[in-house]
């Protein structure tokens, strides 16, 4: 599956436009890890953008959310890789994430929510207007956008990156498509 592929079986699957910038958002910055981290950008990508693609159809039960979703991507043929990271990135289900790929879309996934959360707070609501040391700040302040799981976010030493340097990456990342985010 390709890109353009992935784009509208997402389009199909998800109604909600904002779960949809999450989506993007989430492929953006896994892409730029991937480059980072000399692995395949196009399998990250692609990871990251169909993550949530079961979020609406299990809304109702989020126990099943990502095990639908990977039974989903399992069912048209991708690579199993993704299919395991999307499984393991719902913590509900305790999955030991082991690949690096998983490891990544686990402290990515509310990531995003972070940098989003820190514009709209900006008076312009853009993301041009932050930097990742406004993220960092807005980080520490337990108050601010609580759905952002900072435990989950700061996994990214797994990963080998201190969190500036993971947040900074995040917000280029979100930065480059911010056409498409509508900030």
């Amino acid at each position: 599956m390709n890109r353009e592929e992935a784009y509208q079986l997402i389009k199909g699957e998800v109604k909600n436009k904002n779960l949809i910038k999450h989506m993007l958002a989430v492929e953006a910055i896994m892409k730029t890890l991937a480059k980072k981290l000399g692995e395949d950008e196009e399998k990250w990508g692609l990871t990251g953008l169909l993550h949530d693609i079961d979020y609406e159809i299990t809304a109702k039960d989020p126990h099943k959310h990502s095990i639908v979703g990977a039974d989903m991507l399992k069912e048209i043929g991708l690579d199993d890789e993704i299919v395991n990271a999307v499984r393991a990135h719902n913590d509900m289900h305790k999955i030991k994430r082991i690949t690096t790929l998983e490891k990544a879309l686990f402290c990515v996934d509310p990531l995003t929510g972070l940098i989003v959360a820190a514009a709209l707070i900006h008076p312009d609501k853009k993301l041009a207007s932050i930097d990742h040391n406004f993220i960092l700040n807005r980080f520490k302040e337990k108050a601010f956008a609580r759905g952002a799981k900072r435990e989950q976010i700061k996994k990214c030493s797994e990963l080998g990156f201190e969190l500036k340097e993971f947040i900074k990456i995040g917000l280029l990342a979100m930065q480059n498509i911010s056409e498409e985010l509508d900030l």
